[in-house]
């Protein structure tokens, strides 16, 4: 990233750019400990650039994932630094609601081996996800919460286990598959 590529809103005396992404480090601690207060609450990574860029007043034309990325690696040494549990297990895709590759580097500082498999990995940000609202005030439910998938990673194995559970209906009579209008092409 170079200073002809950030922009800061209103002009003042331009910033390093080790000031900008220490800035938007330090802005992402306290969106994340914010997102961390209300029980089962995820960011996206749009979300989590837009108010990082909103807060600071510094706006990069770079494409989130070219900078995103260590902005949170940033936040992940701090919480670690902090004795903070990995406040990074909060951010999510927008499409799929899972947390990003960048994830395993949470599981480096701490010292615990790779996850390669996604729901593995998924559960394991589910329970630092829970540790974050303990440990940051969430109002939990009686007997503390549970860790939970990220809702829209949550629906899509909800939506897979549907189609998996429910066997396709058959006709009665010559026992094919029915088609979408339940009625047997064979039988009529």
């Amino acid at each position: 990233m170079t200073q002809g590529e950030l922009e800061r809103e209103p002009e003042s005396a331009a910033p390093t750019a080790q000031e900008i992404r220490d800035a938007w480090a330090a802005e992402a601690y306290s969106i994340l400990v914010g997102v961390a207060r209300t029980y089962h609450a995820v960011i996206t990574y749009k979300e989590l650039a837009e108010q990082i860029q909103d807060r600071t007043g510094f706006r990069t034309k770079v494409r989130l994932h070219h900078w995103i990325g260590a902005t949170l690696g940033r936040v992940v040494h701090e919480a670690h630094d902090r004795g903070d549990p990995p406040l990074t297990a909060l951010v999510v895709h927008s499409d799929d609601g899972m947390v990003g590759t960048g994830y395993r580097e949470v599981l480096e500082v701490a010292g615990e081996p790779p996850v390669e498999d996604v729901l593995e990995r998924e559960q394991h940000a589910a329970d630092s996800r829970l540790t974050c609202y303990r440990r940051f005030g969430a109002t939990l439910p009686p007997g503390g919460g549970v860790p939970a998938l990220a809702p829209r990673y949550q629906a899509a194995i909800e939506r897979r286990r549907e189609r998996i559970e429910k066997p396709p209906r058959v006709c009665d009579s010559c026992f094919v598959q029915l088609p979408a209008t339940g009625v047997c092409d064979s039988c009529g």
